[in-house]
């Protein structure tokens, strides 16, 4: 099989992978998140519904279609940055990113609805432990970042807190000048002590 070929058959993939997407967007919104089933979204998107669920886990999976690329960003925003380059103002700089593009024009409605469903609440909640979870290895697996595993899972979860309240804020950005100081302040807190 040639290159070509793979790389066709994973645009093709992910073009069905955002078309369903897309499609359970629009009927959760238009009808209520409730009101949808699988089928109907598989029905509206022209799939299968063994074809939906190789994409997508679950129903509530469909909502936070963009989870894993959240979750990848954050991940790159402690690999990717320079040598030595301050931990705390990278992931500053990509939590402010990922919440000016949450808080964008079309965010809203879905964060309504998240908010008004038990289901994706709780689903949200598992998802941000996840990515807590995913940014804590990223930054234990860092040999220029000297602390213990147990503060590299306090200052994930510390990142991913900041997200959710700068997002709910009325300013997101004065949130975020609001709480990363302290997460800095947290982080500088847990340096291992001198030897001398």
């Amino acid at each position: 099989m040639t290159v070509q070929q793979v790389g066709r058959r994973e645009r093709k993939k992910a073009a069905t992978r955002q078309k369903i997407a897309d499609t359970a967007l629009r009927l959760f919104l238009e009808r209520g998140y409730d009101a949808v089933g699988i089928r109907d979204v598989a029905a509206e998107a022209d799939v299968a519904v063994t074809t939906l669920f190789s994409h997508f886990a679950s129903k509530e999976a469909l909502v936070f279609e963009q989870d894993e690329d959240f979750e990848h960003r954050l991940t790159r925003a402690v690999n990717d940055r320079e040598p030595q380059a301050p931990l705390i103002p990278a992931l500053r700089q990509e939590i402010l990113a990922l919440v000016r593009h949450c808080t964008a024009d079309g965010a809203a409605p879905i964060w309504r609805m998240i908010d008004a469903s038990p289901a994706l609440r709780k689903y949200d909640e598992s998802v941000r432990l996840r990515h807590a979870e995913a940014l804590a290895t990223a930054i234990a697996a860092d040999p220029t970042l000297t602390r213990s595993e147990t503060a590299a899972r306090t200052l994930a979860r510390f990142v991913i807190d900041a997200y959710s309240l700068s997002r709910e804020a009325p300013d997101p950005k004065a949130a975020l000048d609001e709480i990363f100081p302290m997460i800095e302040a947290a982080w500088a807190a847990a340096r291992p002590p001198h030897h001398t």
